[in-house]
C-alpha cells in the first residue's frame, strides 16, 4: 500500500505547479519596438540651424523618412501589452517629427502621443506660424480613430 502521507504531499505539489503555471499566464507581457529620442537630446536640435546630417549625429538615424517626399525624420516608438492568450494590445504610441525646408534645415520639431484613440500634439517648435505639412504620415495618424461603420455600408 502507498503511503497517504507521501500521495498527499505529491498531490499538493502538482496543485501547486499548476497555480504557478495560471499565474504565469496570467501576467501581462510587454514588448517595445522602435526609438524616439529624450526630450534632453531634442532640446540640442536647433530649429533653422541644424541639418539631416547633424540632427543624425546628435539624435540618431531616424526610424523612417518621409514616404511621399524626404523632407522630415520620423522617429516611431509603440508598447504593446499581451495578456495570456489574448492578442497583444497597443498602450502607447510616440511619434517623433523633424521637418527640413528646401535647403534642408530644421524647420520644426514636434513630438505626437496617442491618447484615448486620438492623436495629441505632445509638444512642437516651429519656426513659421501654422504648419500647413500635410505628410503621409500626419494624415495617416490623424485618421485614427475618426472611422465609423456606416461608412463602409451600402
Amino acid at each position: 500500500m502507498r503511503n497517504t502521507k507521501q500521495t498527499g504531499k505529491t498531490r499538493l505539489r502538482i496543485a501547486g505547479m499548476g497555480l504557478a503555471l495560471l499565474l504565469t499566464a496570467c501576467s501581462p507581457q510587454y514588448q517595445n519596438h522602435g526609438y524616439v529620442p529624450p526630450q534632453d537630446q531634442l532640446e540640442q536640435i536647433v530649429v533653422g540651424s541644424d541639418t539631416k546630417e547633424t540632427v543624425a549625429q546628435k539624435i540618431g538615424v531616424p526610424t523612417a523618412s518621409g514616404v511621399l517626399s524626404d523632407d522630415s525624420y520620423y522617429y516611431v516608438k509603440m508598447r504593446q501589452r499581451a495578456l495570456g492568450f489574448m492578442a497583444p494590445k497597443e498602450i502607447d504610441r510616440e511619434v517623433v517629427t523633424v521637418s527640413f525646408n528646401e535647403a534642408g534645415v530644421v524647420a520644426n520639431v514636434e513630438r505626437f502621443g496617442l491618447e484615448r484613440g486620438q492623436v495629441v500634439p505632445l509638444s512642437r517648435r516651429v519656426t513659421t506660424s501654422p504648419v500647413a505639412d500635410n505628410t503621409f504620415l500626419r494624415q495617416l495618424l490623424g485618421n485614427l480613430g475618426r472611422f465609423s461603420p456606416t461608412a463602409f455600408g451600402s
